[in-house]
């Protein structure tokens, strides 16, 4: 934000703080809400919000908001979750924010089109999914959810007019995609304008004193700082997580690009995805995701920089991770699972399929097992010496199985029993 509304934050701030010593508690707090994060502003700020906090026993408040725009959350998503449990873990007080209303806008951070708004079952239905997948990581019992439709609707016209006085065009045009798209000449509608003025809404209707977000949020995280001052409540500080690549260790963590780990998922494809995952990305992996003390994460590093097998230390974290989601139980379960396919075992649990037509050829097997999207893909995978059966490489693309019944395997992690007739 420009320096005329920072410099109205810290008028707010200053004549509303009181300064409180800075006790060991404090600086705990401090080294955990800066634990992996991006930014933490203004980093002052937050220290005197833990230090009011700590001698006064007043718990902060802290906010995060999702638009429930897909139904399904994977780890990328769970960064920001971490962290809210962190402070939750603390004893400061959470809110989880479902967006009802801004969905019906529709987000357009890090977009370079506009995007279409959400039907309101559509809303109802993916916030429900959020809820039941995010309580895997956050405390239920110590939770408080919010619909920002309960402060946005009773706005009317004349409220969003007034809130929309408060911002001008010229300082949301500083934003990175609207100026973008409009040096483009790609069609940018007044709509748009109004997500982040509520999303910061959101924050003067909570009265939170941090609000989490990742890193294409900025802009509307301080939108929230900016809409509090105007208002005469104290500036909310705002942090920041990073974006969590995916399996190719390259692009954000995303369903579109199919590089996710969902928190869903079952647990032997969780544990092998994360073992998947490159050994330099690990060392990411651990510092926002894991729940180990980070000095034990440095210890391991260190580790492993002075020979240690790597394995050894993404074993720790993709159970680790597992076992949060699916109990230590079935994490141990994945891990034997994995280390059986290793060493070219079968899986217990692999689908049973049956198929006519025999003799078949190898192509057409495959694609009708659903091993494959494509016989031309099943064929592409033969020619690369991925397709096995009964523990054999396949090398010939014509090959035809007889009736019977077969062990076939694509790749390291895809099996099928199939029974030929």
């Amino acid at each position: 934000m420009s320096r005329p509304a920072e410099s109205a934050v810290a008028a707010t701030v200053s004549a509303s703080a009181t300064t409180y010593p800075v006790t060991d508690r404090v600086r705990e707090a401090m080294a955990i809400s800066k634990r992996g994060c991006d930014e933490l502003l203004p980093e002052g700020d937050w220290q005197a919000k833990l230090a009011r906090s700590d001698a006064t026993g007043v718990p902060l408040r802290i906010k995060l908001g999702l638009d429930p725009t897909a139904p399904d959350l994977h780890l990328g998503h769970t960064v920001v979750l971490n962290k809210m449990r962190q402070l939750q873990d603390l004893g400061h007080e959470v809110t989880f924010l479902i967006g009802d209303f801004t969905s019906l806008i529709g987000d357009p951070s890090g977009r370079n089109t506009t995007r279409p708004p959400l039907t309101r079952e559509q809303i109802e239905l993916n916030a429900q999914s959020y809820f039941k997948q995010a309580t895997l990581v956050l405390d239920p019992a110590r939770i408080k959810i919010r619909y920002n439709s309960e402060w946005s609707d009773p706005l009317g016209a004349r409220g969003m007019i007034q809130l929309a006085a408060r911002y001008t065009v010229a300082r949301m045009m500083e934003r990175n995609d609207f100026h973008d798209r409009f040096k483009a000449g790609t069609p940018i509608s007044v709509h748009e304008f109004l997500y982040p003025l509520m999303q910061g809404y959101d924050s003067v209707a909570l009265q939170s004193d941090l609000e989490l977000g990742g890193t294409d949020q900025k802009f509307n995280l301080l939108m929230g700082r900016h809409l509090q001052a105007e208002y005469g409540q104290e500036p909310q500080c705002i942090l920041t997580m990073p974006l969590l690549e995916g399996l190719d260790g390259v692009e954000k963590m995303s369903k579109s690009k199919n590089n996710y780990i969902g928190i869903t998922e079952p647990a032997n494809d969780m544990f092998a995805k994360l073992l998947s995952i490159s050994d330099t990305l690990m060392w990411k992996y651990f510092l926002l995701l894991s729940a180990r003390p980070e000095a034990e994460v440095d210890k391991l590093h260190a580790e492993v920089d002075a020979g240690r097998n790597p394995k050894d230390a993404k074993v720790l974290l993709a159970k680790e991770i597992t076992g949060r989601f699916h109990g230590a139980a079935a994490a141990d379960a994945a891990e034997a699972d994995f280390e059986n396919r290793a060493r070219g075992g079968v899986p217990d649990d692999i689908p049973e399929v049956t198929l006519s037509g025999a003799p078949l050829g190898i192509g057409a097997l495959l694609k009708q097992a659903m091993l494959a999207p494509s016989t031309s893909e099943a064929l592409r995978l033969v020619d690369g010496g991925g397709v096995r059966v009964d523990g054999t490489v396949v090398s010939d693309r014509g090959l035809k199985l007889p009736a019977g019944t077969y062990i076939v395997q694509v790749g390291k992690r895809k099996f099928a029993r199939v029974t030929l007739s």
